[in-house]
C-alpha cells in the first residue's frame, strides 16, 4: 500500500542550519523551468521567492550543455536585470571563465544549473574544483537549483540516460538520496531506476517534468508543481519489491502570486 508519510521531519542538522537564518537549500526539478517551459514561470518564480530579495543575485552554470550559447541567451532573457541580478560562469569559453569562482558564488542568492550531460558536468566541475566551491556556497545558505542534469548532480547517485541507455552515475552527494528525473515522460527511466535500486543504489526520489523537490538540508521540505498533473515519488526497496510512495504536492498555479514569495520556514 502506498504511504503518504513523506516528507520527513527535519533532522537535527537541518534544525541547526535553520537557526543560523540561511539553511542549506536545494530545489531539484524533474523537468521544467525556463529551458523546458518558457511560457510557464511557476517553478522559477517559486525559487526566486525563496531568496526574500527584490532583485536576487542568480548565477547560471550551463556546463552540462558545454556552455551552449543558446542556453545562456535564454537564461538572460528569462532572468532579466529587471527581476534579478543575473550572471553566468563558463568553463568551456574564455569569457566568464573560472577566475575566483568561490568568491563569486558566495555572493549569490541562487545558483541555477542547467540540463545536459551529467557525466560531462561532473567531470568538468571536479577538474576545476567547482564541486567544493558549490559545497561551500550551499553550506553558506546560497540556494542551489537545477533541472535534469542540474537536478541529478546534487544527489548521492542516480541514473543518466544522455546518449545511451540509462546507467548509474556518482553525484556530488550533498543529498544522501538517489534521484531520477523525467520520470513519467521517458519510458526507460522507471524500470532502469527500479533495477538500480535492487542492485544496491540507495533509495531516493523521482520527479516528472513540472515537479520540483525542495530540500532543506538533507530533508525533503515540500514538492511543488508547475503542471497540475505532474508527480513526485519516494522510491525504495521493500523486501524483494521496489515501492513508490506518491508525495503530496502543491500546484503553484492555484496559489495567489504573492504567496510565491514565501521563503522556507
Amino acid at each position: 500500500m502506498y504511504e503518504r508519510s513523506w516528507p520527513r521531519c527535519p533532522s537535527d542538522r537541518t534544525f541547526e542550519a535553520m537557526k543560523r537564518g540561511r539553511p542549506p537549500q536545494i530545489v531539484a526539478y524533474g523537468g521544467g523551468g525556463f529551458s523546458m517551459e518558457p511560457n510557464n514561470p511557476l517553478l522559477d518564480e517559486y525559487v526566486l521567492g525563496l531568496s526574500r530579495r527584490k532583485k536576487p543575485k542568480v548565477c547560471f552554470f550551463p556546463s552540462a550543455s558545454g556552455d551552449a550559447d543558446h542556453y545562456v541567451v535564454r537564461f538572460y532573457r528569462h532572468f532579466s536585470s529587471e527581476i534579478c541580478d543575473p550572471s553566468h560562469i563558463s568553463l568551456f569559453r574564455r569569457d566568464c571563465g573560472p577566475g575566483s569562482v568561490r568568491e563569486h558564488l558566495l555572493k549569490q542568492d541562487i545558483i541555477y544549473v542547467g540540463g545536459g550531460s551529467i557525466l560531462s558536468l561532473m567531470g568538468v566541475w571536479r577538474a576545476h574544483g567547482i564541486d567544493e566551491d558549490l559545497r561551500a556556497a550551499w553550506q553558506a545558505g546560497v540556494i542551489l537549483v537545477g533541472v535534469s542534469a542540474g537536478s541529478l548532480c546534487w544527489f548521492n547517485s542516480g541514473l543518466t540516460a544522455y546518449h545511451h541507455d540509462a546507467k548509474p552515475y556518482e553525484g556530488l552527494g550533498f543529498l544522501s538520496h538517489s534521484n531520477a528525473v523525467h520520470y513519467d515522460e521517458e519510458s526507460d527511466r522507471r524500470p532502469a531506476y527500479h533495477q538500480a535500486l535492487r542492485d544496491g543504489m540507495p533509495g531516493g526520489y523521482a520527479a516528472s517534468d513540472g515537479a520540483a523537490l525542495h530540500f532543506i538540508g538533507d530533508d525533503l521540505h515540500r514538492v511543488v508543481l508547475s503542471r497540475p498533473k505532474a508527480r513526485a515519488y519516494r522510491v525504495e526497496v521493500a523486501g524483494e519489491d521496489v515501492v513508490e510512495h506518491p508525495l503530496e504536492a502543491t500546484y503553484l498555479g492555484e496559489r495567489p502570486k504573492l504567496e510565491l514569495a514565501v521563503a522556507a520556514a
